[in-house]
């Protein structure tokens, strides 16, 4: 029996294990700015890397749980970094609310897909092969505890960027897609602020000397819209808005953050300039505009190495009968981005396979943690070959 054999039938004897941490992950409650669950998940993951011979590291802050540093092998050598974040995009309280369950082959729950499924399949791996005898290649675990609101709680960024100086590649186990592609690039985003400051009346008294700071906003937000342009691959979004007071006074101020997704580090610069111009414009006399930056993510470029990569997953994937990942472009961000910025070929979406993350119909195929515990398994074997 091969090594990856062995590996495999340890996956087919644990999976209720499996799925049991799996749940015990989405119980704990680590969503944005809850630090005592995020403090829960890093002490899990951290106890379980230090049985398999893990030697553990923390980098500690003060509003989110530690991220966590797990080193094995000699590191002196090219290694292997394996990634994740262990939060989630809700907000306290959220499992009690929709608690683990599985029906009809999906599992649901906050964070199952985005990506507790993932950490779990990355842990897995590890102990699969480990029980096969597979351990002593050079390997290094990072994961993070604010990556859904951008890090705006840590380092993280500069942290991951700092780790990966001298890996030889990258997985990180972010959500994987219904079509079993993997992620060989992704979308920067830039998310700004946008304020505008009016002058507040009584609209039934003194109207014609109100200054609406809203109305100001609503000519910004659809120019702002406007910038989407599918044929550059770039597009934003105005999320959140908020402003008035009353209705019977006209507002003095108005905030929208947005969104704004690119594919070339090249193009943050011009989309910049054409959010400039949107809000040097003033429609409504006297009304001022304020501009700048919330949080976002790098882009995740393609570097050469990442295809080398996704040979290798597809190579392991037809020869064990799995469905065989093709490359994929996503919107969305990751920390893939900051072991790239460090020049490491890097492959994401590893994790578990579903749709409909940072939802409440959010959902995980169970199928697919088995399988791409499996298939990490492969490759990371494989890659010992070469």
């Amino acid at each position: 029996m091969t090594t990856r054999d062995k590996a495999y039938e340890w996956i087919d004897a644990h999976k209720d294990d499996m799925v049991d941490l799996w749940k015990q992950m989405v119980t704990i409650d680590s969503g944005i700015g809850v630090k005592e669950g995020g403090m829960e998940m890093g002490n899990l993951c951290a106890g379980i890397l230090e049985k398999l011979g893990f030697s553990i590291r923390r980098v500690s802050y003060e509003k989110c749980g530690d991220t966590i540093i797990g080193e094995r092998g000699d590191l002196s050598k090219p290694y292997t970094i394996l990634m994740g974040h262990m939060d989630t995009v809700f907000f306290k309280g959220e499992p009690e609310k929709r608690p683990f369950t599985i029906k009809d082959g999906k599992a649901y729950g906050p964070g199952v897909l985005d990506m507790k499924g993932g950490v779990c399949i990355l842990l897995s791996t590890l102990e699969a092969l480990h029980a096969a005898g597979f351990d002593d290649f050079p390997c290094k675990v990072i994961l993070v505890a604010d990556e859904e609101p951008a890090h705006v709680f840590s380092n993280a960024p500069e942290v991951i960027e700092k780790e990966s100086k001298g890996a030889k590649c990258a997985f990180n186990f972010e959500t994987g897609f219904p079509d079993h592609a993997l992620v060989v690039q992704r979308k920067g985003c830039w998310r700004f602020f946008i304020e505008t400051f009016g002058r507040g009346c009584h609209v039934g008294n003194d109207p014609q000397n109100g200054r609406s700071a809203i109305l100001e906003m609503a000519h910004k937000i659809i120019e702002i819209e406007n910038l989407t342009d599918y044929s550059k691959q770039y597009n934003v979004n105005v999320g959140t808005i908020e402003g008035g007071t009353v209705a019977n006074a006209a507002p003095a101020h108005c905030k929208v953050e947005c969104d704004f997704r690119y594919v070339h580090p090249e193009d943050l610069p011009i989309l910049r300039k054409k959010v400039e111009e949107v809000c040097a414009k003033q429609y409504v006399p006297d009304v001022t505009t304020k501009l700048y930056d919330s949080v976002g993510f790098a882009v995740m470029p393609q570097l050469p190495g990442n295809l080398e990569l996704l040979k290798i997953a597809q190579e392991v994937a037809e020869e064990s009968g799995f469905p065989v990942p093709g490359p994929k472009l996503c919107g969305g961000g990751s920390d893939a981005a900051y072991t790239e910025a460090a020049g490491v070929p890097t492959l994401c979406g590893t994790g578990v396979e579903g749709s409909r993350n940072h939802t409440v119909e959010e959902w995980a195929d169970v199928d697919s943690l088995f399988r791409r515990a499996k298939q990490m398994a492969g490759i990371l074997l494989k890659l010992n070959e070469k």
